[in-house]
C-alpha cells in the first residue's frame, strides 16, 4: 500500500496522541501545509476537480451583482462598499461579478479571502488587484498631523487576503460552497447514546474509532445514525456575522439539510469525495489527494439564519429569469452575426437550466445572516 505524504503524517499523529477527531483528519487532507489538496492542485473549474455555481458559466455572477446592487441601495448608496468573498477559490465569482458591472462598481471594494496560496496565486492572474492598505485609505494627515477626510478613491478595487479582515463599518459577507469544506466531526448514535468517531491505525488501514460520552446533538435517530458536528463551520459564521457588522450581512450558498434529515440517511451520502470532476473514494484513503466535503446542517452553525431558501428560489427573487429573457432577445437580434455577444446571450439559457436544476444546484440552500 502507498501512502501519500498526508497518510504518513496523521499516522505520526495518531501514534503520539491515539485516535484523532475527524476534524484534524479533514484539516490535515485539505490543507496540510505541504501536501493537502487545496495547497497542491486541487481546485474548482471546469479544468479542475469539481464544478461550482461561478464555474456554469457567467451569469451566476450577474446575479450576485444584482443582489449587492439591491443591498448597497438599501444601505443608503455608500461611497464605500465593501464586499468579502471567503473562500474565493481561483476567484471566479469576483470576476464574472465585476464582469456584470454593478451600479454599485464605482464604490465597491472586492475582498478575495482564500487560505490556499497556491490558489491566491491565481488572483493575481486574473484579477487588477490592489495594496489593502490603499483600497481602505479614507484619510490623510495634513502637516499638523490633524486627520482630514479626503474623498475615497474610485472603485471597483479588489484586494486578495489569506484571512477575513478586519473593515470598520458594514459590509457583505459571501461564501460559495466554503462551509462544505470546513473541517467537521461526525458522531454516531449507539445503544447508550451519542459517541465522537474517531480515527485510528489498524494494519495498513485508517479505521473509526468510536468513543462514547459525544454531546446530544437533539435529533431523533436510530442506533448508527450519524450526524456532523461542524463546530468550524458555527465559529466562521460568527465571525462572519461580526465582520459584516449591524448593518451588513452574511450569505452564504451551500448544499445542505437539516440535522434530523442528515441524521435519517446513510452518512455517506453527505460526506463526499471529489477528484477530477468525479466521486472520490473513500474520505479516509489517500488523504491529500481528493476533495473531502460534507452537507451543511443547516440548524447546527451556532445560530439559525434569518432566511433558508433554495438556490432557485434565490437566483428568481434576484432577477435570474430578467437576465435569460435578456439573452434570448439578445440572440434573437444577433444569432445571424454569430458574435461573442450573441453566443454569450445563448449560453445564459443553459446556465440558467443547470443553475435552477431542483435535482442539482438549484436544491442548493442560501442561508442569510443579519450582521452584529
Amino acid at each position: 500500500m502507498t501512502l501519500t505524504p498526508v497518510d504518513r503524517r496523521v499516522r505520526e499523529e495518531i501514534a503520539r496522541h491515539g485516535p484523532l477527531p475527524w476534524s484534524a483528519v479533514v484539516e490535515a487532507a485539505l490543507y496540510d501545509d505541504e501536501a493537502g489538496f487545496y495547497t497542491t492542485a486541487g481546485q474548482a473549474g471546469r479544468r479542475g476537480d469539481f464544478v461550482t455555481s461561478p464555474e456554469v458559466g457567467a451569469l451566476f455572477g450577474s446575479v450576485v451583482a444584482r443582489a449587492l446592487d439591491d443591498r448597497w441601495v438599501a444601505m443608503g448608496r455608500p461611497e464605500v462598499f465593501v464586499v468579502v468573498e471567503a473562500g474565493a477559490g481561483p476567484g471566479t465569482l469576483a470576476r464574472t461579478i465585476l464582469a456584470a458591472a454593478p451600479a454599485c462598481a464605482t464604490a465597491l471594494r472586492y475582498v478575495l479571502v482564500e487560505r490556499s496560496a497556491a490558489q491566491r496565486g491565481l488572483h493575481r492572474e486574473r484579477l487588477p488587484l490592489e495594496d489593502p492598505a490603499h483600497a481602505f485609505a479614507s484619510v490623510a494627515e495634513d502637516p499638523d498631523d490633524d486627520e482630514v477626510v479626503v474623498p475615497p478613491p474610485p472603485g471597483p478595487m479588489v484586494v486578495s487576503l489569506a484571512e477575513l479582515p478586519r473593515t470598520p463599518g458594514p459590509c457583505v459577507v459571501l461564501a460559495n460552497e466554503l462551509l462544505d469544506n470546513l473541517p467537521f466531526d461526525l458522531i454516531e448514535r449507539t445503544a447508550d447514546g451519542w459517541a465522537e468517531v474517531r480515527v485510528g491505525v489498524e494494519g495498513d488501514g485508517l479505521v473509526e474509532v468510536l468513543v462514547p460520552g459525544a454531546s446530544d446533538p437533539g435529533v431523533p435517530a436510530d442506533p448508527g445514525a450519524r450526524v456532523p458536528v461542524q463546530r468550524a463551520a458555527a465559529a466562521w459564521v460568527a465571525e462572519a456575522r461580526a465582520l459584516a457588522g449591524p448593518d451588513g450581512c452574511v450569505v452564504a450558498f451551500d448544499y445542505g439539510a437539516p440535522l434530523a434529515e442528515l441524521a435519517a440517511r446513510p452518512w455517506t451520502e453527505w460526506v463526499r469525495t471529489y477528484r477530477g470532476q468525479q466521486r472520490g473514494g473513500p474520505p479516509l484513503e489517500a488523504l491529500g489527494t481528493q476533495d473531502v466535503t460534507v452537507e451543511v446542517a443547516t440548524d447546527g452553525l451556532g445560530s439559525r439564519p434569518d432566511a433558508d431558501r433554495s438556490q432557485a428560489d434565490w437566483l428568481r427573487a434576484h432577477g435570474i429569469d430578467t437576465l435569460v429573457e435578456e439573452g434570448r432577445r439578445i440572440w434573437a437580434e444577433r444569432a445571424h452575426l454569430g458574435d461573442l455577444a450573441a453566443v454569450r446571450a445563448r449560453s445564459r439559457v443553459h446556465e440558467a437550466e443547470a443553475l435552477l436544476d431542483p435535482t442539482g444546484l438549484g436544491a442548493f440552500r442560501v442561508l442569510e445572516w443579519s450582521g452584529t
